[in-house]
Protein backbone atom coordinates (compact mmCIF):
# COMPACT_ATOMS: atom_id res chain seq x y z
CA UNK A 1 0.00 0.00 0.00
CA UNK A 2 1.55 3.32 -1.13
CA UNK A 3 2.16 6.05 1.89
CA UNK A 4 -0.87 8.42 0.50
CA UNK A 5 -3.27 5.52 0.96
CA UNK A 6 -2.17 4.14 4.14
CA UNK A 7 -2.04 7.82 5.50
CA UNK A 8 -5.75 8.16 4.33
CA UNK A 9 -7.19 5.43 5.59
CA UNK A 10 -5.58 5.88 8.96
CA UNK A 11 -7.00 9.17 8.72
CA UNK A 12 -10.79 7.67 8.29
CA UNK A 13 -10.23 5.06 10.59
CA UNK A 14 -9.26 7.30 13.23
CA UNK A 15 -11.67 9.82 13.01
CA UNK A 16 -14.47 6.87 12.77
CA UNK A 17 -13.21 5.37 16.07
CA UNK A 18 -13.04 8.85 17.94
CA UNK A 19 -16.91 9.35 16.93
CA UNK A 20 -18.20 5.45 16.95
CA UNK A 21 -19.19 5.40 20.67
CA UNK A 22 -21.82 7.81 20.22
CA UNK A 23 -23.64 5.80 17.24
CA UNK A 24 -26.20 3.55 19.78
CA UNK A 25 -26.40 0.01 18.21
CA UNK A 26 -23.95 -2.28 16.60
CA UNK A 27 -25.66 -2.47 13.77
CA UNK A 28 -26.21 1.02 13.09
CA UNK A 29 -22.11 1.56 14.06
CA UNK A 30 -21.36 -1.38 11.18
CA UNK A 31 -23.69 0.51 8.48
CA UNK A 32 -22.12 4.07 9.20
CA UNK A 33 -18.45 2.00 9.04
CA UNK A 34 -19.32 1.00 5.58
CA UNK A 35 -20.82 3.62 4.29
CA UNK A 36 -17.66 5.40 5.47
CA UNK A 37 -15.26 2.92 4.16
CA UNK A 38 -17.18 3.14 0.47
CA UNK A 39 -17.28 7.02 0.56
CA UNK A 40 -13.18 7.11 1.50
CA UNK A 41 -12.80 4.74 -0.82
CA UNK A 42 -14.54 6.43 -3.92
CA UNK A 43 -13.16 9.80 -2.94
CA UNK A 44 -8.91 8.63 -2.35
CA UNK A 45 -8.42 8.25 -6.21
CA UNK A 46 -9.74 12.00 -6.67
CA UNK A 47 -7.67 13.33 -4.13
CA UNK A 48 -4.50 11.23 -5.23
CA UNK A 49 -5.27 13.05 -8.42
CA UNK A 50 -5.62 16.22 -7.02
CA UNK A 51 -2.66 15.70 -5.49
CA UNK A 52 -0.64 14.33 -8.55
CA UNK A 53 0.16 11.59 -7.35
Amino acid sequence: MDPIALGFYALVCGGLSVIAPNFPRLPVRLGIGAVVGLVAATVLPWIKGMLGV
